[in-house]
């Protein structure tokens, strides 16, 4: 089974792939088009040169990959994808050949925690508008994508990990609540930018408190991302 996990950044994705990769038959895959969409757009990122030299910027290749041969002779392959990345000219007819799954997260949490590493960011940066319409393209070829969200995840990880892999028709393996602290061997190159906090963990962190108070510009982003949130929102597994 390939597993496509969509979702904008700051939503638990790592940790998500950590999961995955803590079980002995899944390999996994982190962000594969982010050179890609780096090239494409120019836009300014940190270690911007290391990632376009780390990846292929050759999203046509990249497409290929995730329906090629499954690294490491696995049975499963879990590939974590950022919704933004998916730009015009970046293929999506492979969307049909893997098991799409939607990871969603409260837009007010997102936006602080990506304000922390990169200033001023705007909607495209935080995936939302992508996801919906990444949503409605799988939708619209037959497939009923399964939608997740990260509280529910922080607050039962076992149930929400076993509604998961009900879901998708994948066993459950208890490896999923817990992975070895430190980098690991399938992080991008940008780990080092993004992804400090995981790195501490050894296991999904408990239920978040209040929600974040967002001013100013923040507020107004929120506001934007919000309209595509709850679209998505009614349609997560059951808590």
């Amino acid at each position: 089974m390939r597993i496509a996990m969509w979702s904008g950044p700051r939503n638990l994705s790592t940790a998500l792939m950590y999961s995955f990769g803590a079980r002995s038959d899944c390999a996994v895959t982190d962000e594969p088009f982010y050179a890609a969409y780096l090239e494409r757009t120019g836009i300014d990122h940190p270690m911007r040169d290391d990632i376009l030299a780390s990846q292929s910027q050759d999203p046509k290749a990249v497409a290929a990959d995730m329906v090629g041969p499954i690294p490491g002779q696995k049975a499963h392959w879990y590939q974590k994808h950022m919704t933004q990345h998916m730009i015009e000219g970046v293929p999506r007819d492979w969307m049909a050949e893997v098991t799409n799954v939607f990871l969603i997260r409260h837009p007010a949490r997102v936006i602080a925690s990506y304000a922390k590493k990169r200033e001023a960011p705007v909607l495209d940066d935080i995936g939302f508008r992508q996801q919906a319409e990444l949503f409605d393209h799988v939708t619209a070829l037959g497939q009923t994508p399964v939608v997740i969200d990260s509280a529910d995840i922080r607050t039962d990880p076992k149930a929400a990990l076993q509604g998961l892999c009900d879901a998708i028709g994948l066993d459950w393996d208890p490896a999923m609540l817990h992975w070895p602290a430190g980098e690991h061997a399938d992080d991008g190159i940008w780990a080092k930018v993004w992804y400090a906090a995981v790195h501490q963990s050894t296991g999904f962190a408990g239920a978040e408190g209040a929600l974040p108070v967002l001013e100013g510009a923040y507020s107004d982003l929120l506001a934007e991302a919000m309209h595509y949130y709850e679209t998505m929102l009614p349609l997560k597994l059951a808590s």
